[in-house]
């Protein structure tokens, strides 16, 4: 199954009135999450930053000039960068919990056919949703001053949302369908294409209003191109 196709695919089941109770809920409870948090310690946040950079020799410097505006600019810049993602993992983590049951359910229909080989686990989920999001949150660390080059801005947080994507969604996307076996074997064949379904949707996370609805978008597109190339690796090995 193309990219493209997928995609389509999950356009269409967003007006199932399932996929409708579900649609909203992880990007919201996310951003109502965080917000409340960043009310209640968002001078603890900043002043914690301010106090990581208190003593360097720039922040010195910029003192000596009676700059010090811009270390609270720069202390809520940073807050901000490190708000992004974690709204982003809470909500890509409350569709895992919540909505993937009821995406997989959704999208299954139109493989009525493939037998389900139970491959994933609960423990299994989890850890593949620790793993991820401790990749995820150290790629976004680790990149984060290459931000001030402009481009890294516009290009590394899409890269990091793909990554996080694909990983946490090709998981439950096959858990039920899939064994093992098949699994490892589509994650061989498919890297690139899981990657690219990743990327793909990845700007969506940063376009307002349609960031309410991408993370159980994404979730379906995942498992229509995910089912759709287990049939397939199953068709071809009769």
């Amino acid at each position: 199954m193309t990219l493209l196709t997928a995609t389509a695919r999950a356009v269409r089941d967003l007006a199932q009135p399932r996929v409708l109770a579900v649609l909203f809920l992880p990007m919201l409870g996310a951003m109502l999450l965080w917000t409340v948090l960043a009310i209640v310690f968002w001078g603890a946040w900043t002043g914690a930053v301010s106090d990581l950079v208190q003593d360097t020799a720039v922040v010195r410097w910029v003192g000596e000039r009676g700059w010090m505006w811009a270390l609270e600019t720069f202390s809520v810049m940073v807050v901000i960068a490190l708000l992004v993602p974690a709204t982003l993992i809470t909500a890509v983590l409350i569709t895992e919990l919540i909505a993937m049951p009821v995406v997989v359910s959704v999208a299954g229909r139109s493989y009525a056919g493939l037998e389900k080989r139970s491959g994933g686990t609960t423990v299994g989920s989890l850890g593949n949703a620790l793993i991820a999001v401790s990749l995820f949150a150290l790629l976004w660390l680790v990149t984060l001053p290459l931000w001030l080059t402009g481009i890294g801005a516009l290009v590394l947080p899409a890269l990091n949302s793909a990554y996080l994507n694909q990983r946490l969604f090709r998981y439950d996307a096959l858990a039920e369908h899939a064994s093992r076996e098949e699994f490892l074997e589509l994650l061989k064949r498919k890297k690139a294409g899981l990657f690219g379904l990743g990327l793909l949707l990845a700007p969506l996370y940063y376009v307002p209003v349609v960031n309410l609805v991408a993370p159980v978008f994404t979730g379906l597109a995942f498992t229509h191109y995910c089912l759709a190339e287990l049939d397939k690796l199953r068709r071809a090995a009769v």
